[in-house]
């Protein structure tokens, strides 16, 4: 048996259409993101928001490392444009299990958010994901 946890084939799909999830809280987001954080390395993926504040398309935009990601917030962003929605959610898991931010998290949450800011796209919020809990960035600052 490997060393490497086991996660599902679903999580390799680069991108998958979604038909009208609710995205209602985080906590929703979670629950709809959770099996991902089994994934025995970050990956880093943009939920698509339409005007009616539902789940429309779920890209996988980076996969890294145990400890590290790659995230190129061009890269991010191209599909959003292209697809024409109005906001995202950005969900990233700590294969730790830890869903608390590094300060690289931080500083590329900055980055899209200027990008996004930019190109009139809504940043709902930046969402890590951990085995048993999340961190929510939106929830996080209205906490302060």
């Amino acid at each position: 048996m490997s060393k490497y946890r086991k996660y599902p084939l679903e999580i390799l799909k680069v991108s998958e259409s979604i038909h009208g999830i609710p995205m209602s809280s985080p906590e929703k987001v979670y629950e709809y993101m959770k099996t991902e954080a089994l994934a025995d390395r970050e990956i880093f993926w943009v939920l698509h928001i339409n005007n009616k504040n539902k789940i429309v398309k779920k890209e996988m935009t980076a996969m890294g490392t145990v400890n590290s990601c790659a995230v190129v917030p061009g890269i991010v962003l191209r599909s959003v444009v292209a697809n024409g929605v109005p906001c995202i959610v950005t969900v990233h898991n700590h294969p730790s299990g830890d869903p608390a931010p590094s300060q690289e998290d931080r500083n590329l949450w900055r980055s899209l958010s200027e990008g996004c800011k930019l190109l009139g796209i809504t940043l709902v919020d930046n969402i890590i994901i951990g085995t048993s809990s999340y961190y929510s960035e939106t929830e996080s600052r209205e906490r302060r």
